[in-house]
Order: structure tokens, then sequence, then C-alpha cells
């Protein structure tokens, strides 16, 4: 393994300790929101055990963070301005299927702000479990429909629609739909 590549697999399990004490969470809540186990995850934390990326997947969603933010190099020294050109955007994954995102907004590591084009296709969704984690979440509906539920309300998002909210509230989302619903979603994240 290259020097670069250990110093970067060493660094995610301090960042997911990080996170998850951040958000105020025991191993066992980080591993019930991430359906991982609670073994996976203090193994990953202690650095014990690189985690796969369907792991990382599922515990980056659970923390509200991209896999990118546990794998980019933090000493990286960038000027602090990202400007991202109309069909450049970078995808970003996430552990939820039936979602495509194209970020506009500069990496986690250097922001606190990050930005997707999101496409979700009809019936997709955020899964049996409600999400919550530290932050807010800004969703600017352009085509289709999304219904999100926000501490047992239910919102039915039509184009135009906006929704601010903050994400220690329990929340879901879904395309209730039988198109595309494509939307501007930003997602603010404490550092």
């Amino acid at each position: 393994m290259t020097e670069d590549l250990t110093r970067i697999v060493s660094g995610i399990g301090p960042k997911v300790r990080t996170l998850r004490k951040q958000a105020g969470l025991s191993l066992q809540q980080l591993a019930v929101q991430a359906d991982v186990s609670a073994a996976a995850i203090h193994k990953i934390e202690q650095s014990g055990m690189v985690p796969t990326i369907t792991t990382l997947l599922k515990v980056a969603g659970a923390l509200g963070r991209p896999v990118a933010y546990f794998v980019d190099e933090e000493e990286v020294v960038s000027d602090p301005t990202v400007f991202v050109r109309d069909g450049e955007q970078r995808p970003i994954l996430t552990s939820h299927t039936g979602i495509g995102l194209a970020g506009i907004s500069g990496a986690y590591g250097r922001f606190y702000l990050a930005g997707a084009r999101a496409t979700v296709l009809p019936g997709a969704s955020s899964g049996d479990h409600f999400l919550e984690h530290p932050g807010e979440e800004l969703v600017y509906l352009l085509e289709g429909e999304l219904e999100f539920v926000v501490n047992d309300q239910t919102y039915r998002l039509q184009p135009g629609d906006s929704l601010h909210f903050r994400t220690v509230q329990p929340h879901s989302w879904r395309n209730p739909g039988t198109a595309d619903a494509v939307a501007l979603w930003m997602a603010l994240r404490p550092q």
C-alpha cells in the first residue's frame, strides 16, 4: 500500500468516530441507522477493519456525509472557491437506490454547505427507517413530485415548491409519482 493510500485508509475510522460523537450517537444507535453491526463500526473506528464500499456508503449515509468526505485528503490546500460548469458536475455516491446526485458545490471537507441536482426515480425512497443527523436540508423541486415526512408531518412538493428543515428531526423522502423528480438539494452539515 502506498503511503498516501495508507494515510487515507487510516483516516476513515477517526472521521467516523468524530462524526458519530458530534451527532451524539452511541455505537448501537449508529449501527441501527446504518444497518451495520455495532461491532463492525467499532472495528472501523479503531482502524482495525477497512470497510467495504457498501458498508462505507451505509455509514456515510447515516452520518449525513458523502463517501468522499471519508476518503478526501484534507491536507490538500486549495482556493476555497469552486466553479462548476454545466455538464461537469461530479457524481455523489449515496447509499440510497433510485437517486442520482450531481454535485454543484465544493467538497464537504472545505465547505459546510453541499448541493446537488438530484434525480429521484419513481418509487425511490430513503428506505424503511427515518433518517436523523445533524444539519439542515433545503430542497427546491424543479420537475415531478416528491413527498417528505418530517417529524410526522407530510409535505408533498410540486415544481416550484421548497422544503427547508433541520435534519435532527426524524425524516424520510420518496417519489410517489410516475416520472423522475428533479430537485436542487442543499445540505448544511456542522463540521
